[in-house]
């Protein structure tokens, strides 16, 4: 069973930038994706990466200011976030999907990170 470990969340200042890192334990999925969930929302679709492919996807909050990615030799995936906005904090959540190519509905991932807090102060 793939395990996900997150690492680099962390507070920032508004219009400054965090890359995010995803480690799976093995890869034995299709795509992996980043959700966030602020609190007293629901959680948010971000972005997702087909692994063998590399086709991207992005939700429309951080299409041209994120970018996800990933070094198949690591089976690490990254999230690369640049001109932040203190509407995008929350926690952030690496997902993987063994069956879907490039899913954005969390329905679709059947393995979760623990989550990593991304704070965004204006």
């Amino acid at each position: 069973q793939v395990q996900l470990v997150e690492s680099g969340g962390g507070s920032v200042q508004a219009g400054g930038s965090l890359r995010l890192s995803c480690a799976a334990s093995e890869r034995t999925f299709s795509a992996m994706g980043w959700f966030r969930q602020a609190p007293g929302k629901e959680r948010e679709f971000v972005a997702a990466i087909n692994w063998s492919g590399g086709s991207t996807l992005y939700g429309d909050s951080v299409k041209g200011r994120f970018t996800i990615s990933r070094d198949n030799a690591k089976n690490t995936m990254y999230l690369q976030m640049n001109s932040l906005r203190p509407e995008d904090t929350a926690a952030y959540y690496c997902a993987a999907s063994t069956y879907y190519l490039l899913p954005s509905s969390q329905r679709k991932y059947d393995r979760w990170g623990q989550g990593t807090q991304v704070t965004v102060a204006s």
